[in-house]
Formats: C-alpha cells, sequence, structure tokens
C-alpha cells in the first residue's frame, strides 16, 4: 500500500539529478549544481554514466579545473575556490570508481589534468583540501585493481609526486598517497617499473625507509594507516631487490 510512494520520491529525485546535470553547463547555475550532484554521488548508483554522457558536461567539469590554475602558482586559492572545484572533482572520482566509465575516463587522460594540484606545496587548508580531494580521485582508481588502471599511471609521474607528498603533506594526504603507491607496489608491472633501475627503486626504498622509521620513533603506540603500507611496502621492494 505503501511502495508507491518511494517510487515516485525516487521519480523526483531522478528528475532533479537531471536538472542539476543540465545546470552544469551553465556557468549562471553550475556551483549549485556542483553542489548538489556532489551530495548525492553515493545515492545515485548511474550518476557516472549519467554525468559522462550528457553533452558538456565533463568539458564543464574540466572547465572548473582549469580555471583554477592561475590560483595555485603563485598560491592565492581561496576556500570557496577550493570547496568549489572539490565539488568538480568528487564527480569525477565518481565517473573514475565507475566501471562503465572508467576505460573513458583513463583513455581520455582526465587525471592528467589534476597534477598541477598535487604538485602544489602551499599548506593552507585551501590546497590541503585540494590536494586531498585530487588524491582522492586516484585512489578511486587504483582501489579497483584494474591492470589498466596501473598502466596508465605509469606513464605518467604519480610515483613522485605521491612520495613527495608522504614526506610533506598532511596526515591525510600522506595516507591516501600511500595507499595509491602500495597498490602500484602490490601490482607485479608496478614492482618491477619501481625495480627497473638503481636509481628508481633506492629513491623509494629510501623515503618510505625513512617515513616508517621516523613514524616508529615519534610514536610507537600510533596505529594509522601510514605505518602498515610503509613498513609492508618496504618489506617487499627490499625483499624483490634481493633477490632480483
Amino acid at each position: 500500500m505503501h511502495k508507491p510512494v518511494p517510487t515516485a520520491l525516487a521519480q523526483v529525485d531522478r528528475e532533479k539529478i537531471y536538472q542539476w546535470i543540465n545546470e552544469l553547463s551553465s556557468p549562471e547555475t553550475r556551483e549549485n549544481a556542483l553542489l548538489e550532484l556532489s551530495k548525492k554521488r553515493e545515492s545515485v548508483p548511474d550518476l557516472a554514466p549519467m554525468l559522462w554522457h550528457s553533452f558538456g558536461t565533463i568539458a564543464a567539469l574540466l572547465q572548473e579545473i582549469v580555471n583554477i590554475y592561475p590560483s595555485i602558482n603563485p598560491p592565492t586559492l581561496t576556500a570557496h575556490q577550493s570547496n568549489r572545484v572539490c565539488n568538480a572533482l568528487a564527480l569525477l572520482q565518481c565517473v573514475a570508481s565507475h566501471p562503465e566509465t572508467r576505460s573513458a575516463f583513463l583513455a581520455a587522460h582526465i587525471p592528467l589534468f589534476l597534477y598541477p594540484f598535487l604538485h602544489t606545496v602551499s599548506k593552507t587548508r585551501p590546497f590541503e583540501y585540494l590536494r586531498l580531494t585530487s588524491l582522492g580521485v586516484i585512489g578511486a582508481l587504483v582501489k579497483t585493481d584494474e591492470q589498466e588502471v596501473i598502466n596508465f599511471l605509469l606513464t605518467t609521474e604519480i610515483i613522485p609526486l605521491c612520495l613527495r607528498i608522504m614526506e610533506s603533506g598532511s596526515e591525510l594526504s600522506k595516507t591516501v598517497a600511500t595507499f595509491i603507491l602500495q597498490k602500484i607496489l602490490l601490482d607485479d608491472t608496478g614492482l618491477a617499473y619501481i625495480c627497473q633501475t638503481y636509481e628508481r627503486f633506492s629513491h623509494v626504498a629510501m623515503i618510505l625507509v625513512r617515513l616508517f622509521v621516523f613514524k616508529v620513533f615519534i610514536s610507537k603506540n600510533e596505529k594509522n594507516m601510514l605505518q602498515q603500507p610503509s613498513s609492508s611496502a618496504t618489506t617487499l621492494l627490499l625483499s624483490d631487490w634481493s633477490t632480483g
């Protein structure tokens, strides 16, 4: 007797989703549409295909990203700018996570648009939030454990970027960067890439060991996500190098 009600509500919500997607095409309505859609990304299972296949939507999201570039050097990014672009990044993370859109997302080289954000070094909250959200998009890709993702990332500068963030980023950014690097190291192709040259291996191993030792001596009882990946990744690296 009450079943038609949620169906009707779901239909209304879906109509709002389509409306907000259409509003992304207009600069006047885009900011609110970004906010509303980012709130709904977990509750609408097919939001990613809807975004990817709607006319002009991905271009609008990329425009939001490119519009921020002048504010990262010199570092003048405001909290409002950061929040807005991070809503766009949240929608791109949705696209990166979905099996129907992931391959096209990689083929379009969209992750490369995020790398200028990962190059930033400002410690202000807007920049920390920007880096963390950008890492979240890459983290969503590697979480799938798909070879296609690892192969793509190895053609980019993601490893040195993650290593630098692991050294100097916030705790949350360090955690996500470590997760990304761990996923690459746990893949045979990724590990082979790291161990291909002594310089590449030694750079990764040095930073991992330094981080692990630092965490142990600063707080022996602290248990967080950074310690275990650093320990296991370092062991994996050293073991592979010694047997190779």
